[in-house]
């Protein structure tokens, strides 16, 4: 009998000690269920069950419910949550030096947006690491187009148009004045209230993000020019990272990594599937010559000015700027 009770306090000596070991990561993202980011996050959360055997538990909060990257990244900070999926909006918030990646026409296709991410990675991880967040995996949410109530080709054609921008982004809004173009100010949750309303006639923002919140059904024009990609990562706080088994962490690590990487092509693909489905119902994709990209080139470089030293670091801007130099000039890619 002694033996059956000192074996039966060992298993629950056992079990409350693998309990307390257990570690539940509360993460929070605007990705909708059923969406390709909210499904990328549960598999990176089961590969993680099962690599620690159930002692590493994540709880996904998604579609908003935890406020959006602002708030995000504030819940992180004071430990509400651990991880969080960000856009590049809020990853900029911890570190602006990833505010990069959203600079109007700087990079121009997929594969520059690869090259130059992967030379920076290293470099934007540790600095967004020395504010307490380290990054798991990098992800998009895909390249931003213009979408206005009236065909918008040239500068000429949106500059007296009303153009919403992010609320906040005042050195954006304040380049955009400057070069003649009218910025209204909002918070992305008001676009379509200012669409009805005539407050705005026009925005930019990702066609899948278009087509999900049936923004295009009141501006049925997309100007066929990619904009800028809006990167985004998905972090985990320093301090919950720091409490995973040290042996566990390059595994789960790799796993994050796979899913992202894996996620890629899903959402590239998407972006495409997005702008045939808006043409179906009504969306005119209106194209431009080479000579009307580089006049938009040549007007929003002149904003340049306006952005450097203020939301876009001018050291991050020059070290781009050579990397890009250097793989423009690498042959043809």
């Amino acid at each position: 009998m002694k033996k059956l009770t000192a074996a039966f306090l060992g298993l629950v000596a056992l079990v409350w000690v693998d309990q307390a070991s257990a570690q539940t990561i509360r993460l929070g993202t605007l990705a909708p269920e059923g969406s390709v980011w909210y499904n990328v996050l549960r598999e990176m959360s089961e590969g993680w069950r099962e690599v620690s055997n159930g002692r590493i538990q994540v709880r996904i909060y998604p579609g908003g419910v935890a406020g959006d990257d602002a708030d995000l990244v504030r819940k992180v900070r004071i430990g509400q949550l651990q991880a969080a999926a960000l856009t590049g909006v809020g990853l900029s918030d911890v570190a602006h030096e990833v505010s990069i990646f959203q600079m109007p026409m700087l990079l121009r296709t997929d594969e520059e947006l690869d090259y130059v991410r992967a030379r920076l990675a290293p470099k934007l991880e540790l600095l967004l690491e020395e504010k307490g967040f380290k990054v798991l995996y990098w992800s998009e949410v895909g390249w931003v187009y213009l979408f206005s109530n009236q065909p918008v080709r040239q500068p000429a054609d949106l500059k007296p148009l009303k153009i919403w921008v992010w609320a906040g982004d005042a050195a954006w809004a304040d380049a955009l004045k400057d070069g003649g173009f009218r910025p209204v100010p909002l918070p992305a949750t008001e676009i379509h209230t200012a669409l009805q309303s005539g407050l705005v006639d026009a925005f930019s923002t990702t066609p899948v993000a278009a087509l999900s919140f049936q923004w295009f059904g009141l501006a049925k024009n997309m100007m066929a020019m990619k904009w800028a990609p809006l990167t985004a990562a998905v972090v985990i706080s320093k301090r919950a990272w720091d409490r995973f088994p040290e042996d566990l962490r390059p595994e789960i690590l790799a796993i994050a990594q796979r899913a992202g990487e894996g996620a890629k092509v899903q959402i590239r693909r998407q972006e495409e599937e997005a702008i045939a489905a808006m043409e179906g119902y009504g969306l005119k994709v209106n194209q431009i010559s080479p000579e009307t990209a580089d006049e938009w080139r040549t007007e929003i470089e002149a904003t340049y000015p306006k952005l450097l030293g203020k939301s876009i670091p001018k050291g991050i801007y020059s070290e781009v700027a050579a990397i890009l130099e250097e793989y423009r000039g690498a042959g043809d890619r």
